[in-house]
């Protein structure tokens, strides 16, 4: 083998495309969303060396346009679980003594491929299959993905580095191990990044997975799947399945060798498998690592000092980009009866403009809701506001499922504080302003960190740095990522680290080193030059 201290390129944050009119890209784009929607696809799931096809079709259709047919895929069962396991296990060993300059070049070529080969591709299939409008799709599909790869492989490199000092007459040194057993990655429907970044960043660090992606996203997956392929990633150390998540969860859990999760998804279901795995503790060869991320209640406060505009902007952005449907999304907000007036009317002024419909034209800010259960899910929660003496509707509230899943953007107004769509997830395109007295701000910011159980992103609006500081001290436990004079979603990979606390998951910081601490097993090793020879020490001689 040759040898070297080998330096793995400095990673930087991929360029985001603008797709301005007549662009290149926007032409590149145009072109492939018309390419991928001539074309129905087959997608098998990937176990070893294998691609496997039940013939337990699953249709895709895109949730703005649901008559169209994109493909489907083939539906597993508990037996294709099973078999993942064993495929993963079975390439463990080799994929674990693989030298790390190997299984690097492995992620930075794949990210090569998304930034170049297959950018355009990526784009039009998260655009189609999960409804998103092309910045968004290009935020997350290409640019956090890539950005995901690239500085993984960096982080992980670094931790590699990390080595303890050595005394007079010895070597100490630390090797990172993998875990012992398989990881399972259970990702969600809304970002494509997050359903390359939970199996690969548990796979760089040596591990073999078993990656169960929602539904609603397997149709972006199957084309990550293949790049991850055409990238060198060897059979068995990534499998791609698609069973009920009951039925994945009863095998994985219930299995000897499990080693982990990397999950992102609803509460409910993280401490489902919280217990689960508690139940099953006494199997398991070591205890499995359990890293999850669940969702939030995102707030944003204004103080009285806020810019109107900024925070305006801040709320049309966080509440409705992608639908509301980020874990980070602006759901309810604070804000001062000195400003209030000026906020709700340019807030309505501006959610009238934003247009909505297919993602093909590009002119649509707003696209569709990902499925009819979440689309009668938000339903829900504005058909009652709209009959609580509490709440007035102040823009939106229609909800269209004639050609889509689509739900106009929607800013309820309560006097309530402690309203339901003030406290509960709605994953959906509903802001809910509750407007506070300006010479409360203190109360304000106390109403804000005891409403919700979530703790995941939130901002703060002001001019007044007392302020700024007060709150940030007032408000330490109740947002993992904490914006100031900003919006509460748009986390970059390498700048600010995503995670939160409470109810929001386990704070485990995706897009950073300490996510990928997670995934390793450390052994410290020392090596005596020379030993003694006698038990005895100096001590014990009284002469």
């Amino acid at each position: 083998m040759s040898n070297g201290h080998f330096h793995i390129p400095t990673p930087v944050n991929e360029t985001v495309l603008q797709f301005a009119p007549k662009s290149a890209e926007k032409i590149a784009l145009k072109k492939a969303l018309a390419a991928a929607k001539k074309v129905k696809v087959d997608i098998p799931m990937y176990i070893g060396d294998k691609e496997i096809r039940t013939g337990k079709k699953i249709e895709i259709r895109p949730p703005h346009e649901t008559k169209h047919v994109l493909g489907h895929f083939h539906q597993g069962d508990a037996s294709h679980v099973k078999a993942a396991i064993d495929a993963s296990l079975k390439a463990h060993k080799q994929w674990a003594d693989m030298a790390w300059v190997d299984r690097a070049s492995i992620f930075l070529k794949a990210a090569d491929l998304l930034a170049t080969k297959y950018r355009f591709d990526m784009l039009a299939a998260t655009m189609l299959g999960q409804s998103k409008n092309p910045f968004q799709a290009e935020i997350d599909s290409t640019c956090e993905l890539i950005d995901f790869l690239r500085f993984n492989v960096s982080f992980l490199n670094d931790i590699y580095a990390q080595q303890p000092i050595s005394g007079a007459g010895m070597y100490n040194r630390v090797e990172y191990r993998s875990l012992e057993g398989f990881v399972l990655a259970v990702t969600p429907f809304n970002f494509t990044a997050i359903g390359g970044n939970l199996p690969t960043s548990a796979a760089m660090c040596g591990n073999v997975v078993v990656w169960k992606p929602a539904n609603t996203q397997i149709y972006s997956a199957n084309l990550f799947m293949k790049i991850m392929k055409e990238a060198g990633l060897p059979d068995g150390v990534i499998n791609l399945v698609y069973a009920s998540g009951p039925v994945v969860g009863e095998i994985c859990f219930g299995h000897k060798e499990f080693a982990g999760v990397h999950f992102t998804g609803s509460t409910g279901v993280f401490q489902g498998m919280w217990k689960s795995i508690g139940e099953n503790i006494a199997k398991y060869r070591s205890y499995p690592r359990i890293v999850g991320e669940t969702g939030g209640k995102d707030f944003v406060l204004a103080h009285p000092t806020a810019q109107v505009d900024a925070l305006v902007a801040a709320l049309a952005r966080g509440a409705f980009e992608y639908q509301g449907q980020k874990c980070s999304a602006a759901s309810r907000a604070y804000i001062p009866d000195n400003i209030a007036a000026e906020v709700k009317k340019k807030l309505v002024a501006a959610v009238k403009t934003m247009k909505m419909g297919t993602t093909e034209d590009f002119s649509n800010f707003v696209n569709a809701v990902i499925d009819e259960k979440s689309f009668k899910n938000i339903k829900k929660y504005i058909d009652a506001a709209k009959k609580d003496k509490t709440c007035k509707i102040l823009v939106g509230g229609k909800c269209d499922s004639t050609k889509g899943w689509f739900v106009e953007p929607t800013v309820i107004e309560t006097t309530n504080p402690k309203y339901t769509t003030m406290c509960e997830e709605i994953f959906g395109p509903v802001l809910t302003i509750y407007t506070y007295k300006a010479s409360e701000f203190d109360k304000a910011c106390e109403l804000v960190d005891s409403t919700s159980e979530y703790a995941l992103t939130g901002a703060v609006f002001s001019q007044d740095r007392y302020a700024l500081a007060n709150a940030m001290k007032k408000l330490q436990h109740s947002a993992g990522n904490f914006y100031i004079n900003d919006k509460p979603t748009g986390a970059v990979v390498g700048q600010q680290p995503f995670g939160g606390a409470r109810a929001s998951g386990t704070n485990d910081k995706a897009g950073s080193m300490l996510n990928l601490y997670r995934w390793l097993s450390a052994r410290t090793i020392k090596e005596t030059y020379n030993p003694p020879t006698d038990y005895r020490y100096a001590f014990l001689g009284e002469k």
